[in-house]
């Protein structure tokens, strides 16, 4: 069988990739060979390293932020990742090539749509999909698979009923047509009917586990038999309208969230909620929830859309942006002639981007007006304090157009050309770095603030007391992606950092996995043909040294290579060479976010 490397070439030494003018690649002789960790277990085979002798699909690129458009993907091998799937009754074991570290034991547990229709019903929209929640775990070098759908009230009613009963973000449920035309009419009157669809993310509060999506509803469920133990509702707790599905987890358990409400004279706001850790009475954590601190909106009946936000030790983070839900929309339209939450969005065209900061410990904003060039943003990659500035270092996607709109299935299931033609009017991403001063004097009206002397962004103080920020690009491709990023979290979390790992997107489509390095924007990239991966997961080493010390976990369906359409990826965190994967021979469709657990 031959062998390939990443970008399709036989042979890479043979045939150099011709370097771009704003960058460079090395060839794999020219590449240094990355320390080895004791027991890491470096796999000896054909596919996904360079630490073994034969072709690699992992790729060095020098410091120079981005990629070039060179993967194809005419086959569409991505449609396997929008298609539904049945779950497992129980674990099934996975066949591993290469070796399991020793050290890494416990769960990688992963959120993401497993039902695209019920019935004859589709769903529309990439959040629609019922919620599918996924375990690979790792125990003495063997790893086992499971998954189960989460019994959400969505779910369960859509089962019982035999079609969609909740409307979801991209998909409107009608009335039930078994119903007479008056029953039909009053219930568009009902109101909102808020859907508990927990397909996004899991996190921890206390010793519980919860799945969760951007509405008030959060879904407790067991992390070891996956199964759904009960819906809990935010608004019975704290006061929030949503919450996120990025919640700051401290490492003493604390759980930072935030979510839009209504503040003073009707006017909404932005809450940011704090649930303390388990106490020794062993209390429910969600009991002592409370509100930290609460940032104005700049429009007062239309919130902006909130999927991240920052923190530090010091300062909490929000980044305002122009996309914009129409409460009015939201609660008239809805109930009266069908609309879902995609139609609740629009944008608005003038306001740019506001950042809001906020002092964590005593609750107290801060009294600094910071704006920049309009974008959106789902991703905060992390954020840190350095000498009287924070660094907020983002996923973002330029302009003001909702990138949602072109995460339609039919968009994403389409052939090549057409997802690229689609992705080509899309808003485009690139990875920034923006630097807030925490202090101003008026006398530096027109001057730069920044005195860092390791970035390019700059902060310039406006006559009207704003602060105009400018970004340094971290990382830029044409309409190539670096998103849903990790770091080390638990030791560099809100604090000075030097590495985060990204799912690649070309054009939408997952097709690469990347470490990139944000002081000196080199790039590590693993890539395969025809191979698409998720959200990669860094884990630290026990005895981790250095803050790249550790693994990085990712699933990746492979439609094209065989029996075993899906795996789990384990890459060396240091120089993303390939470790090991644990195939299974079953399908596995698209995940968002997730975690790994330790046993």
């Amino acid at each position: 069988m031959e062998s390939w490397n990443g970008l399709g070439w036989k042979d890479l030494k043979a045939h150099p990739v011709p370097p771009l003018p704003w960058q460079g690649h090395l060839p794999l002789s020219q590449v240094p060979p990355s320390p080895v960790q004791p027991d890491l277990g470096h796999f000896q085979g054909s596919r996904g390293s360079h630490s073994f002798s034969g072709q690699s699909s992992l790729h060095r690129v020098q410091p120079v932020p981005g990629v070039s458009s060179w993967v194809e993907h005419p086959a569409g091998g991505y449609k396997k990742l929008f298609e539904t799937v049945e779950e497992l009754s129980s674990p099934v074991t996975a066949h591993v090539t290469g070796r399991i570290p020793t050290w890494l034991r416990g769960s990688l547990l992963r959120c993401g749509p497993g039902l695209f229709e019920v019935g004859s019903e589709p769903f529309y929209h990439l959040f629609d999909g019922q919620a599918l929640l996924h375990k690979f775990d790792f125990k003495e070098g063997h790893v086992t698979y499971h998954r189960r759908f989460v019994r959400t009230d969505a779910y369960v009613r859509a089962m019982t009923e035999k079609r969609i009963v909740i409307t979801e973000f991209g998909t409107y449920a009608y009335p039930d047509p078994c119903k007479n035309i008056f029953s039909r009419f009053f219930s568009y009157f009902k109101g909102v009917e808020v859907t508990d669809n927990a397909l996004v993310n899991v996190y921890p509060v206390g010793e519980d586990y919860y799945a969760c999506t951007e509405t008030n509803f959060i879904t407790r469920i067991n992390p070891d038999t996956l199964e759904t133990i009960k819906q809990v509702d935010l608004c019975k707790y704290v006061s929030v309208n949503g919450a996120t599905a990025h919640p700051h987890i401290e490492n003493d358990g604390t759980v930072y969230n935030i979510g839009n409400c209504f503040g003073k004279n009707f006017s909404l706001a932005y809450n940011i909620i704090r649930i303390p850790p388990l106490q020794a009475d062993k209390e429910d954590p969600m009991n002592k929830s409370e509100v930290v601190v609460q940032f104005p909106c700049s429009d007062r009946f239309k919130p902006s859309y909130v999927h991240s936000f920052g923190l530090t030790p010091n300062y909490i983070v929000f980044v305002e942006t122009p996309v914009k839900i129409n409460l009015l929309k939201f609660l008239s339209s809805w109930s009266l002639w069908g609309a879902n939450y995609m139609d609740c969005f629009e944008s608005n065209e003038t306001m740019g981007v506001w950042l809001h900061v906020a002092e964590k410990k005593k609750g107290r904003l801060l009294n600094l007006k910071y704006r920049t060039s309009a974008f959106n943003l789902f991703h905060h990659i992390n954020t840190y304090e350095d000498n009287g500035f924070l660094i907020v270092d983002l996923c973002t996607w330029k302009g003001f157009e909702f990138v949602y709109n072109y995460l339609y299935l039919a968009n994403l299931r389409a052939n090549w050309d057409e997802v690229k033609r689609q992705a080509e009017k899309a808003p485009q991403p690139e990875a920034r770095r923006y630097v807030l001063p925490l202090s101003i004097d008026k006398a530096d009206t027109g001057k730069n603030l920044v005195t860092l002397p390791y970035t390019t962004a700059t902060a310039t103080l406006r006559s009207d007391e704003t602060i105009w920020l400018e970004p340094e690009v971290i990382f830029s491709g044409p309409r190539h992606a670096f998103e849903f990023p990790q770091i080390n979290y638990r030791k560099y979390g809100g604090k000075p950092y030097t590495y985060t790992y990204g799912l690649g997107l070309n054009h939408f489509v997952p097709d690469r996995l990347c470490k990139l390095n944000v002081k000196t924007k080199e790039t590590w990239v693993w890539q395969e043909p025809d191979a698409y991966p998720s959200e990669p997961i860094f884990v630290s080493h026990p005895d981790a040294l250095e803050e790249d010390d550790g693994v990085v976990l990712s699933i990746v369906i492979s439609p094209g290579a065989g029996p075993k359409p899906a795996f789990l990826l384990i890459l060396n965190a240091k120089d993303m060479s390939e470790v090991a994967r644990a195939e299974v021979e079953v399908n596995i469709p698209v995940t968002f976010h997730g975690l790994f657990k330790r046993a």
